[in-house]
């Protein structure tokens, strides 16, 4: 992968959006909600005064409009954000 994060932060592989419900509706394309998990798969050094605390493989929660959307060279849609708007690691 070329994309690699500077100083706080992350790149993120969002989670597939669910495509189906719990009962098992199939849900249409534009009624799918922007998922708000995903795993991290690269990480800046962090900064001075505050350090990296998000590593590589991490599965995480951020929020709704957090970060911006970028394609990579390969079709692959991720997630790049600050650390600070990471919500919470998962599991």
């Amino acid at each position: 992968m070329n994309i690699k994060p500077l100083a706080d932060r992350v790149l993120i592989e969002p989670k597939e959006a669910e495509k189906k419900t719990a009962s098992g509706i199939i849900i249409p394309d534009n009624a799918k909600e922007k998922p708000q998990e995903g795993t991290v798969v690269a990480a800046g050094p962090g900064k001075k005064d505050e350090p990296m605390e998000l590593k590589v493989g991490d599965v995480v929660l951020y929020g709704k409009y957090a970060g911006t959307e970028v394609n990579s060279p390969d079709g692959k849609t991720y997630m790049i954000m600050r650390q600070s708007d990471v919500l919470a690691v998962i599991g």
